[in-house]
């Protein structure tokens, strides 16, 4: 069975930081690219950061240019485990976060954790 468990969410004051761990189970994880995507109250859900198969040149890394410089994702192959290490966090970073397993034809979502920044 597909499981994707996101952990590490809570409440931080602004210019604070978390770590986000993703843990999975069920499948191939070195050979799916890992992305973390968020979804703030009362907006669509939008693209974090992502992190590259094995297969992936150097696990190659990409970030929405909001995040950019502040947030960090990262993956151990070894512990079936994506994190998202975000720092100087602002309220705007308030959201679901969750995380995304896809290799071409299939993808596999978590439930989410919570992030709030807020004073």
């Amino acid at each position: 069975q597909v499981q994707l468990v996101e952990s590490g969410g809570g409440l931080v004051q602004p210019g604070g930081s978390l770590r986000l761990s993703c843990a999975a189970s069920g499948f191939t994880f070195s050979a799916y690219h890992m992305s973390w995507y968020r979804q703030a109250p009362g907006k669509e859900r939008e693209f974090v950061a992502r992190i590259g198969s094995i297969a992936s040149v150097g696990s190659s890394t990409t970030y929405a240019d909001s995040v950019k410089g502040r947030f960090t994702i990262s993956r151990n192959n070894g512990k079936n485990t994506v994190y998202l290490q975000m720092n100087s966090l602002e309220p705007e970073d308030t959201a679901v976060y969750y995380c995304k397993a896809v290799r071409p034809g299939s993808d596999y979502w978590g439930k989410g954790t919570l992030v709030t920044v807020s004073s």
